[in-house]
């Protein structure tokens, strides 16, 4: 206790949400190198990843992000709080994903979606996972900026909280390993040299940690938001998984794959969240 309360200066978790999300690209990232070795992978084993990347996010935004946010609210408007933050962020999603151009990885002969634009296919491909990779910073960013408001860093809530946080950072990172595959892959099947498709795919993770250190700065500076923050960030990673991920991973028929990824990120990450937080 005595170390992480000399470890959590007030200064701290905008610094502990960079690392946060620096640790979140990077993983990204070797998802992204994977395109260096291979220009194909097996597609029944990417829908199992797929699906438990599904499962972190599920289980991340209700034990991470939701479940806290309900507990930091007004007692007398806590589910309040929880709907209009969670449906929030949904939202935000929603209105993004209408506007930014992009194009889903995996989809042959789609036409892009949002607004009309002459970009590269390669562009958009990079821009939908970016897009997606927002609301996983800021939920990183939001979890360790909830630390700022700890009156008392040795005490077991702090710990708890910083639990939490780390639990967040990791599930989302294990996740952001077959993510990285899903975009360098398609990349590379647009013609892109090995390097060029992995520079773009990795570089689909960089909004993370600029994400992150936005996320924790809102709430240290706005204290009284930080539940609504919270709730937003899991109803922005809700969206993402029920509009991309879920679809995505039972698109080429391994749906019991797909599903059984599904529980087992959601136990792995239930896990996580329980034994850390």
């Amino acid at each position: 206790m005595e170390t992480l309360s000399q470890f959590l200066q007030p200064h701290s978790p905008v610094l502990m949400a960079l690392l946060a999300g620096l640790f979140t690209w990077g993983l990204t990232t070797a998802g992204a190198s994977f395109v260096l070795f291979a220009r194909t992978i097996d597609r029944k084993l990417l829908d199992a990843l797929l699906g438990l990347a599904a499962g972190v996010m599920i289980a991340a935004s209700f034990w991470s992000l939701l479940k806290p946010a309900i507990e930091r609210a007004d007692p007398d408007f806590a589910w309040q709080t929880a709907a209009i933050g969670f449906l929030g962020g949904g939202l935000f999603l929603f209105v993004i994903d209408r506007l930014l151009p992009h194009l889903h990885p995996g989809l042959e002969g789609n036409t892009p979606e949002g607004l009309p634009t002459r970009w590269k296919r390669s562009v958009l491909l990079v821009l939908a996972i970016t897009l997606h990779n927002i609301p996983e910073g800021l939920a990183v960013g939001v979890s360790f900026g909830a630390l700022g408001d700890s009156p008392d860093w040795s005490s077991p809530e702090a710990f708890h909280r910083f639990g939490e946080a780390v639990a967040l950072a990791f599930g989302i990172g294990l996740q952001n390993l077959p993510e990285g595959v899903a975009v360098s892959l398609p990349l590379r099947g647009e013609g892109l040299s090995r390097g060029r498709a992995f520079f773009f795919g990795q570089l689909s993770g960089f909004v993370e940690p600029v994400a992150a250190v936005l996320g924790a700065l809102l709430v240290l500076w706005l204290t009284p938001l930080l539940p609504y923050a919270l709730a937003f960030a899991a109803g922005a990673m809700i969206f993402v998984v029920a509009e991309e991920l879920i679809p995505e991973s039972q698109r080429h028929g391994n749906t019991d794959l797909a599903t059984l990824g599904v529980l087992i990120g959601f136990t792995l990450m239930m896990i996580l969240d329980v034994a850390l937080g």
